[in-house]
């Protein structure tokens, strides 16, 4: 399969980056997201992030954009991709009306980090044909994509979905279907455990972060990377590990939900464990 049309569900920093992507590519995208406004800010800011990659030698950032379509609903296409939040009745409503927009032959797709695959499946017609396509942010940069098999996906649906995210530039990897998968199944903990540290006075945040650069060799600390994907998206993510394994190790730390009630969710909102300007 080429995928040379897919739908994007979902216009913000993760879908708006999966749509660049795609569109580099050279394959069409048909961009959606129910929230006013928000795919022309997904616009906006893949033209500025195509800018940035054409200064070292990117693609035409105008040549990039032209085959990226806003649409006002979902639309049929070879392969739907969703990056909506990462709520469970959501993203389940997204992939009833895909299921029920799309062709038959068509793929579905989910970006979500945590969420089991398998459930999203049930809701279709189609479960050998939903799989999870777990882009890492920036998307633009980062080459890993997590390929989550659900309990139904067929060996025709995971070659084809492995095929596409190399045609990408991007390097796939195969995990089945298990809350959290691998990345956010040790990745969560780790950061989660930073914030302890940080609620029972170990050291402060910049501290924190420059032992886990230096001391792992890591490119960025974990309360850093925290702001970086949302502390909401965090907390909902250490629930859905905490549900779905029954171990109480993956609930939120009480710090991380204190800084999601005062508004304190990291760079989309301008401050987290730290402030951005």
């Amino acid at each position: 399969m080429d995928f040379e049309h897919v739908l994007v569900v979902g216009a913000g920093q993760m879908g708006g980056g999966i749509a660049q992507v795609v569109a580099a590519s050279g394959r069409h995208v048909s961009l959606y997201d129910a929230y006013p406004g928000a795919t022309e800010r997904g616009l906006a800011t893949m033209r500025k992030s195509l800018e940035k990659l054409a200064e070292k030698g990117g693609a035409d950032p105008a040549e990039v954009l032209q085959r990226v379509t806003p649409v006002e609903e979902i639309v049929p296409a070879a392969l739907m991709i969703e990056a909506v939040v990462e709520d469970v009745d959501t993203k389940a409503e997204v992939f009833r009306a895909a299921d029920a927009t799309l062709p038959g032959a068509a793929i579905l797709a989910s970006n979500t980090s945590s969420i089991p695959i398998t459930s999203l499946a049930s809701v279709t017609d189609r479960p050998d044909r939903v799989i999870g396509m777990h882009f890492f942010n920036p998307v633009p940069v980062l080459r890993l994509v997590e390929i989550v098999r659900a309990r139904e996906t067929s060996d025709e649906t995971a070659a084809a979905i492995v095929a596409l995210a190399e045609a990408l530039g991007k390097t796939p990897a195969v995990a089945n279907d298990f809350p959290g998968f691998v990345s956010n199944r040790i990745l969560m903990p780790f950061i989660n455990e930073a914030v302890w540290a940080l609620h029972d006075g170990v050291a402060q945040p910049e501290a924190i972060d420059t032992i886990a650069k230096l001391g792992f060799a890591h490119p960025m600390g974990p309360l850093a990377l925290a702001d970086l994907i949302g502390l909401d998206t965090c907390i909902a993510i250490m629930e859905v590990l905490q549900e779905g394994l029954g171990d109480p190790k993956y609930a939120p730390c009480p710090l991380l939900r204190e800084h999601v009630q005062a508004g304190r969710l990291g760079r989309k909102s301008g401050r987290g464990f730290y402030a951005y300007g």
